[in-house]
């Protein structure tokens, strides 16, 4: 029986490429713990040279890439095809545009919530994005999120801040109480995470709680694992009639 085969893929750091590597590998051994047996799950961050082609080759099969993206950008639509190139894979939506992504936000935000005895209703939600000042199209996959996880789960306001576009991470960070919440709509503990996020909230004096990336969740690699079930699912070929 020919395994079922995936490749995760982020945008990793041109910079350090080693660090973002490892850390993607660990998640791919833990998407594949929590696939049914079967299933080959290798990873590839960009900026890691010919780490992609490397990857791609040793899969079995036509593999799944799974961007670990967290919009429908430049990255997703024109690089990453341009590198698989005329191998025989199959991108599925990157990871910030899952349907399931709202609803494992939301029991996140709940147990922090819970853990601190506060109600969403009294409590503002910051969502720090990426942005883009060349595409709309990634601020519009972040409120998109955040229109679903309202849904979900109804906080006192909701604010979106970007790094590349207005509002601003600082200008969207103004003003906000102790009863506040940060998410960073990233994939990674990386760049703007670790650098023009914290800096945002220091020079506004936040004190309410920073959380990690929602890439970074505990939950997540069960819904990379799901969202590869599903695109399998969906590209398997229709069983034959016994005639």
């Amino acid at each position: 029986m020919t395994p079922h085969a995936a490749i995760i893929v982020s945008h990793g750091q041109p910079g350090a490429p080693a660090p973002p590597e490892v850390a993607l590998a660990r998640l791919a051994a833990q998407v594949s713990a929590a696939l049914p047996d079967g299933w080959q799950v290798g990873s590839a961050t960009l900026a890691m040279p010919d780490a992609l082609e490397a990857a791609l080759e040793a899969a079995p099969a036509s593999p799944l890439v799974y961007p670990m993206f967290m919009s429908e950008g430049w990255f997703t639509r024109t690089e990453l095809p341009r590198r698989i190139g005329a191998a025989p894979a199959r991108p599925t939506r990157p990871f910030g545009t899952d349907p399931d992504l709202p609803k494992m936000a939301a029991a996140l935000l709940r147990e922090v919530l819970d853990a601190r005895g506060w109600q969403a209703g009294q409590t503002t939600l910051f969502l720090a994005g990426h942005g883009s000042g060349r595409s709309a199209r990634t601020a519009q996959d972040t409120r998109a999120f955040a229109d679903a996880l309202a849904a979900l789960l109804p906080f006192r306001e909701t604010r979106l801040g970007f790094v590349e576009q207005a509002p601003f991470l600082q200008e969207a960070a103004q003003g906000l109480d102790k009863r506040s919440i940060c998410l960073p709509f990233f994939a990674a503990k990386l760049g703007h995470v670790l650098d023009d996020l914290p800096e945002a909230l220091k020079a506004t004096d936040f004190k309410g709680i920073a959380l990690e990336p929602i890439g970074c969740a505990p939950q997540v690699p069960a819904l990379v694992a799901k969202a590869l079930l599903k695109a399998q699912a969906d590209h398997a070929p229709a069983p034959t009639t016994a005639q």
